[in-house]
């Protein structure tokens, strides 16, 4: 075992573990139990998902969770005006987006946590591969920001974007 899958291997099964206490409350009955399952999902996930190159690089991880809780409160402030006062009508449709990053596990992360941002859900790809987001307003600059976030996340995974 090299250096780099050690590491990846102990990050994870502590991660995995953390989140069994979490799940518990901490009940000490239930942490032999935790550790074999911390074990066996460390295991599962290092074959489903092997260590690659890609280092996540905290500040650039900070900025986006600010940015995106941010953008969450606003965004949700603002479906619910635009869904609850009748003077401000919703224009609901699809708008078609380029992905800057490359297909893969970069891309597959980007667009779930662009399905979490309240008024945008990505639906698939159109028949050239570009995405097609459903979003509540299609008269506001989706596409706009889209092309901020990615660029965001891909500074915190450290990914080149092919420019969409």
């Amino acid at each position: 075992m090299n250096l780099g899958l050690s590491r990846a291997a102990v990050a994870r099964a502590i991660g995995f573990f953390a989140l069994w206490i979490m799940l518990t409350g901490g009940n000490p009955a239930d942490l032999g139990t935790g550790a074999v399952a911390a074990l066996t999902a460390t295991c599962v996930s290092l074959r489903l998902l092997p260590p690659g190159t890609t280092r996540v690089r905290p500040i650039a991880l900070a900025q986006l969770v600010a940015r995106f809780l941010c953008q969450s409160v606003v965004a949700g402030a603002d479906i619910a005006r635009r869904a609850l006062g009748p003077r401000l009508p919703l224009h609901p449709g699809f708008v078609v987006y380029p992905l800057g990053l490359r297909p893969g596990p970069a891309s597959n992360t980007f667009t779930t946590l662009m399905s979490l941002l309240p008024g945008t859900v990505p639906t698939g790809a159109d028949a050239s591969g570009r995405l097609l987001v459903h979003c509540l307003d299609i008269e506001q600059p989706v596409a706009a920001q889209l092309t901020a976030e990615e660029a965001m996340f891909a500074q915190v995974i450290g990914a080149a974007r092919s420019g969409g």
